[in-house]
């Protein structure tokens, strides 16, 4: 553990909430952009939501590997090389001039992500007590707000009345600046090169009995779930209000925003709500909640702006209401020594279960003649079926002291090999 000042601690803490502000917007940005991509590439729904998926994919890959040495390299260093690299790929992304080099672009964008999102927890679990953890990981989850809220509408705008490419070139100049900032106020860490290092033969068959063992399983696919019906859905929105419902691309931006804002406050609320009455009560509420808002979507009929963007809103509140008493959940499954590790591979997981909802519901997804989206009613009873599942699924998923935890977890050697710290 290293022992910074307080207010240097404090710097440190916001500087990786702005990185992991970064990666966010990366991601988020590609789905409101989607109208303008698909005409640029002339590609079809199917062919964006790959793009879309290629990140998510590679991120949850990149930082499920990256348990097998992310131990091994000062974490300063790494961090700012791997986000040298991210600001690569963003130059890529604008540049790309094909459909390949777009999608070769977005993977490799993810890789550098994952490698960040794993990073960034390292630090906060090398520099921060653990009595503060809990605090300085809220600061860094706050960047998908901040994201949405401002990150996100930016693009959208530059996108709308510049070209797609805008947002990625913005991308660029923040990375590289933060990176700078990184470079004066990140110490260099290398306590933990000290300790005593898996070998990789060691650290593959433990990272394979952490994901095969019985009760992760059982909580990674529930993660999978979620995730998997939230995104046969929302990467298209955007694409069906302009093809459908002849909404501006510019206007996109206050949906978003709306969306983002509203998260932002009802997020804490929601948690102490599960807090108080219970985390698989508020999870069934709001799953259940849930299913009416996406077929409302899926099925939009003709309604004013005006009343979308509250809609929308509306929409965010209680799609995400369900993934806070989630993750409090699953920080109840692992044993305490395995905790670390577990969340990393469930955020590998998540990431996973993104990129195929993204897929496959770009290929439930075509176009008419008139350049109407059609299909899409279809991917919204689809992701109810899947959400519901999860509905019945949650009952199944145990915490380290519930049904069945007298089996003993799966023996690891020392140290565990952790892809996020112990944040």
């Amino acid at each position: 553990m290293y022992a910074l000042p307080q207010a240097r601690e404090r710097r440190l803490i916001w500087l990786l909430a702005l990185v992991q502000f970064t990666l966010i917007m990366d991601f988020m940005v590609m789905m409101p952009l989607g109208p303008q991509i698909m005409t640029a590439f002339d590609i079809s729904p199917s062919k964006f939501a790959a793009a879309v998926s290629a990140y998510s994919w590679c991120s949850g890959l990149s930082a499920l590997l990256a348990a097998t040495y992310i131990d091994r390299f000062d974490r300063r260093k790494l961090l700012i090389a791997a986000y040298l690299l991210f600001a690569v790929s963003n130059v890529a992304c604008a540049c790309a001039t094909s459909y390949p080099l777009l999608l070769a672009s977005r993977a490799f964008a993810g890789i550098t992500g994952g490698v960040l999102g794993a990073s960034v927890m390292a630090i906060i679990a090398d520099v921060v007590p653990i009595e503060r953890r809990g605090a300085a990981t809220g600061i860094i989850m706050t960047g998908f707000s901040m994201a949405a809220i401002a990150g996100v509408p930016a693009g959208v705008v530059l996108g709308a009345y510049f070209h797609w490419s805008a947002p990625f070139w913005l991308q660029a100049v923040l990375t590289v600046t933060i990176a700078i900032v990184t470079s004066r106020i990140v110490p260099s860490l290398t306590e933990h090169l000290s300790r005593q290092r898996p070998s990789l033969a060691e650290a593959l068959p433990t990272l394979g009995r952490l994901l095969t063992y019985p009760r992760h399983m059982r909580a990674f696919a529930l993660t999978f779930l979620i995730m998997f019906a939230h995104m046969l859905v929302i990467p298209f929105i955007s694409p069906m209000l302009v093809a459908n419902h002849g909404v501006a691309p510019g206007r996109i931006s206050w949906l978003y925003m709306a969306g983002g804002a509203a998260t932002f406050f009802t997020s804490r609320a929601i948690g102490r709500l599960a807090d108080r009455i219970g985390h698989r009560a508020v999870f069934r509420l709001f799953g259940a909640l849930a299913l009416v808002p996406v077929l409302v979507v899926t099925h939009l009929p003709a309604l004013p702006f005006w009343i979308m963007v509250p809609g929308f809103a509306l929409f965010m509140i209680i799609s995400s209401g369900r993934i806070v008493p989630m993750q409090a959940i699953l920080t109840t499954v692992p044993d305490p020594q395995h905790r670390g590790a577990f969340l990393s591979a469930n955020g590998a997981l998540q990431s996973l279960g993104t990129g195929c909802g993204a897929w496959v519901g770009g290929l439930m997804l075509s176009t008419d003649t008139g350049g109407h989206l059609v299909g899409y009613g279809l991917n919204g009873w689809v992701s109810v079926a899947f959400a519901s599942l999860a509905l019945i699924w949650v009952g199944h998923v145990h915490g380290a002291s519930g049904p069945g935890a007298a089996k003993a977890a799966p023996s690891t050697p020392a140290p565990m090999p952790e892809l996020a710290g112990e944040a």
